[in-house]
């Protein structure tokens, strides 16, 4: 026994030995030689890896880097992102709910992600486009003011699935077209919930399907499922549309994204410069893309910002009484037009996205090509993965002082805030929506819902903390970070 601890005492002696040499040597190249890789035990990791990962990875040593914020952050703004905007290899999840990257988060940089990119972009996500799809948020939300009614009888209200019903009713209808019921509401909503619920929990399938496969396999089971259940049930609704766009001279108003992608062309598989038509399991994946990305993000920060409201009401007040400042009062409907004129209604969803990003870390990028540098001189090797802190940008007190705060006030006229640059095309505080190429091509859509349903609940109800029950601002992740107890409030009708 004595040995075996003299052994382990020696070993760790040794360790910390040989630790200390690799993290103390210098960095810096010498005049003339190459720039050196970012900090880190590299060699260390070179010779005991291979040993600790083996049959683990089917792709050897993978070189990332995660920086604090903002000096590496501004590094990777648009005029040079392009060197950052690549995608890592995918995981078993990704290709199969991706069909093998064919789908605008995961598609390596170059002509496929551009095509499908500009499509999404260009004839779904415009401003121009979303307003064809007023009536679906309008009808959105009576259904949740209706829902929060129904509930409010019991005197406290769990607003989360509520959330979730309304936000999927709007995207069911940009995605597939009007009119399909709520029982194909309810299902879709159904199945992309348990599938954004879930997917966390696919990543251990991501390094061997044969390994996954054996230790994992009801996981590796129900991924199956999930993806199968999504072509039994999103194909009809594709195949719908295809059979009305055949039997009318022009598609059926208002354009859907089914719609668009019928007649996409991509790129060939095979790289001969010809172009193909997306095959049915490709429309899938873009469609539940669109559905996962627009509806678990939004829903996820519009909890979070109607949280804090409950928990501060005076910033709850003060919101409405700018908006029945712009509505007129009285019980005036909000009418979209009208977001625009409402400047603290725009910080407050502001203050949430800062307050609570989706994710601690970016989606990674990749380097696309071999020479780039950071600050300091340090190489990023071609096909390294790069992410930035999500959570270290919100909370970086000499950029947001009090950044634990929930302060709106912030991004108004005189505030650190204001006219604060979402896209990264000047300057980095906060990267809701990504930055560069990669930036996520939602940003549009993302306010207006958030905007528009915050608006809706806090003008016909007042939200106040459950009696004995505080508001807990406790985190848990899923596809995004979300509160790890949904949100329930007291609400009375407003007067």
């Amino acid at each position: 026994m004595e040995d075996w601890l003299l052994y382990c005492f020696f070993s760790a002696m040794f360790c910390l030995v040989a630790l200390s040499v690799l993290f103390s040597s210098s960095l810096r190249p010498a005049n003339g030689a190459k720039p050196s890789l970012p900090p880190g035990p590299s060699g260390l990791s070179s010779v005991i890896g291979p040993l600790i990962f083996l049959g683990w990875t089917s792709f050897g040593i993978d070189h990332s880097l995660r920086r604090p914020p903002w000096r590496a952050a501004s590094w990777c703004s648009p005029a040079r992102s392009s060197s950052f905007a690549d995608r890592p290899p995918a995981n078993l999840a990704t290709r199969i709910f991706s069909s093998d990257q064919h789908n605008v988060t995961s598609a390596p940089y170059g002509p496929l992600w551009r095509v499908l990119r500009r499509n999404l972009s260009s004839r779904v996500l415009h401003p121009s486009c979303l307003r064809r799809h007023a009536a679906a948020r309008r009808r959105a939300a009576s259904g949740l003011v209706a829902g929060v009614a129904r509930q409010m009888i019991d005197g406290v209200v769990t607003v989360e699935g509520l959330l979730h019903h309304a936000v999927f009713d709007v995207f069911v209808d940009m995605c597939f077209g009007e009119g399909l019921g709520d029982g194909v509401v309810a299902s879709v909503t159904a199945l992309q919930r348990e599938f954004l619920t879930s997917v966390v929990g696919f990543q251990v399938l991501s390094s061997s399907s044969v390994v996954g496969k054996i230790l994992f396999r009801r996981r590796w089971k129900k991924m199956l499922s999930i993806r199968r259940r999504q072509e039994d049930l999103f194909l009809p609704l594709i195949r719908a549309r295809m059979a009305q766009m055949a039997a009318a001279t022009a598609p059926p108003p208002p354009e859907c994204y089914a719609d668009t992608l019928l007649d996409l062309q991509i790129p060939d598989d095979d790289d001969s410069g010809g172009l193909r038509n997306l095959r049915e399991g490709e429309m899938v994946s873009l469609c539940s893309e669109l559905l996962a990305g627009g509806t678990d993000s939004t829903v996820a920060v519009m909890q979070w910002t109607m949280a804090n409201l409950v928990a501060r009401p005076e910033i709850q007040a003060k919101l409405r009484d700018e908006i029945r400042g712009v509505t007129g009062g009285g019980g005036a409907a909000i009418e979209e037009e009208q977001l625009p004129r409402m400047p603290y209604l725009r910080a407050v969803v502001l203050e949430g996205l800062r307050r609570h990003p989706l994710g601690r870390f970016m989606l990674p990028h990749a380097a696309t090509e071999d020479g780039a540098t950071l600050d300091g001189g340090f190489a990023v090797p071609r096909n390294a993965l790069v992410n930035f802190t999500l959570g270290g940008m919100a909370m970086d007190g000499e950029v947001w002082p009090d950044p634990g705060r929930f302060r709106p006030e912030r991004f108004l006229a005189g505030g650190e805030g204001e006219d604060v640059d979402l896209t990264g095309s000047r300057e980095i505080k906060m990267m809701p929506f990504g930055a560069g190429r990669r930036i996520c091509p939602g940003i549009d859509a993302a306010l207006l819902h958030l905007q528009w349903f915050v608006a809706i609940l806090v003008t016909e109800f007042e939200w106040s903390e459950v009696p004995g029950e505080p508001v807990d601002f406790a985190e848990r992740q899923e596809m995004s970070v979300v509160m790890r107890r949904p949100l329930r409030a007291k609400v009375v009708p407003c007067s």
